[in-house]
């Protein structure tokens, strides 16, 4: 890994951990050094996540690495599954161990037998050159491959959300709104809201639900292995904008089969759109007089930015600046991936415009706190109930953000 000036970017075994935390009656045992999962647990904490997995690290000393001992863990699985009685213990790699090649899968198959009621599962990632996003696909396609069981179609129709994680910005709220939707226009409740609000028993039941909705394209394949054996069909996809989350909606409605309660649409509809048309006269007017400031700039993960970005120039009218994602491997050529120097370069151009990125690019180029759209994060959030950016709540969420933040610069 090379020298950042900001804060690094997450690594896999990070997207796991911040993937399985969550999970309610559950372990995460981290065969590896002291005092990873305590840091850990503080930046879960900042995030709001104060509930979830119990989380361990066996700690490992000289005489572990040169010769590959691993009775430590033995003792420490041993230890929780007699003490806590988790319903799963997920098995968490770390640098030291890939480098030297334990074999935890291996080592999950060994101790299995000796606790046939609690699913040991381990999970790979933990090596320097592997990106959060795919530590985060990882994790939810082997909870999706593992833990369902063959419970039959919930006889109460319900969803499963597929991808709210920890480490999205906003990830409760955008989960919320998107479960407010889904009872509004079909009358449907959460089966699994997949990881950030769900438990082990959860995650058993999610071949029960009718649809499950894909929120970014790390749970794709999670979704794949569900439909190949359960059959449900899927929705991928953020719903961002007013016209967004229509159209959203109307792919949720071909997926289930069913029409969507059209009154609860066009209230929605009507609502977000009357009061955006409050301030498109002072829009107008930003686009005629002072074009550089009506340019948005986005960093972030690439659905989130593709998402924003589409509703900001398509529905409310501003100019796209520089975008970018965090992740070399969702880059592409409306949205590449930017190293530290290249996208502090292309924003610059942009300096009157709105920059919408995590916490530390904001500070770097003293912009509007409130503009944040992805982690790293410098608050602690405690509020759970901010508003969203996804949904028709979403819509107007950001829309306000935005004519405020041109209103500051008039």
């Amino acid at each position: 890994m090379g020298l950042c000036r900001f804060r690094p970017p997450m690594s896999g075994r990070m997207g796991i951990l911040w993937t399985l935390a969550s999970l309610k009656d559950a372990a995460a045992v981290e065969y590896g050094c002291m005092g990873h999962m305590m840091y850990g647990r503080v930046f879960l904490n900042r995030a709001g996540l104060s509930e979830g997995a119990r989380l361990y690290s066996t700690h490992i000393d000289e005489t572990d690495i040169s010769m590959g001992d691993t009775k430590r863990l033995d003792r420490v699985i041993c230890e929780i599954i007699s003490n806590d009685r988790p319903k799963a213990v997920f098995l968490l790699p770390s640098s030291v161990p890939m480098v030297i090649g334990t074999d935890l899968a291996a080592l999950s198959r060994e101790l299995q037998p000796e606790y046939p009621d609690v699913p040991i599962i381990p999970f790979g990632r933990g090596s320097f050159d592997v990106h959060g996003c795919d530590g985060v696909r990882d994790a939810l396609t082997t909870l999706a491959e593992t833990l369902p069981e063959d419970t039959g179609i919930d006889p109460d129709p319900k969803f499963n959300i597929i991808g709210s994680c920890a480490d999205m910005f906003r990830f409760g709220a955008d989960a919320r709104e998107t479960v407010r939707i889904m009872r509004g226009a079909f009358g449907l409740n959460p089966l699994c809201i997949m990881t950030s609000d769900a438990s082990v028993d959860d995650i058993r039941k999610m071949g029960g639900a009718r649809v499950n909705l894909v929120m970014r394209r790390e749970g794709e394949k999670a979704a794949a292995c569900l439909n190949k054996r359960f059959g449900t069909p899927c929705v991928s996809g953020r719903p961002y904008g007013v016209e967004g989350t229509l159209e959203w909606i109307e792919a949720v409605a071909e997926a289930l089969g069913i029409s969507p309660d059209q009154e609860f649409i066009r209230s929605e509809k009507t609502e977000c759109l009357r009061r955006l048309a409050y301030a498109a006269p002072m829009v107008r007017h930003i686009l005629r007089s002072h074009p550089d400031e009506a340019a948005v700039s986005l960093g972030g993960h690439a659905d989130v930015v593709k998402g924003i970005l589409g509703y900001a120039v398509g529905e409310v009218g501003l100019k796209k600046g520089a975008c970018w994602c965090d992740c070399p491997g969702m880059a592409s050529e409306d949205i590449p991936y930017l190293s530290e120097n290249e996208w502090t370069e292309a924003v610059r151009p942009y300096g009157n415009g709105l920059l919408m990125a995590n916490a530390e690019v904001l500070m770097h180029f003293g912009c509007n706190q409130n503009l944040q759209i992805s982690n790293p994060d410098t608050r602690w959030r405690v509020n759970p109930y901010e508003p969203p950016f996804v949904g028709f709540r979403g819509a107007l969420n950001l829309a306000d953000l935005w004519f405020n933040a041109m209103l500051e610069k008039n």
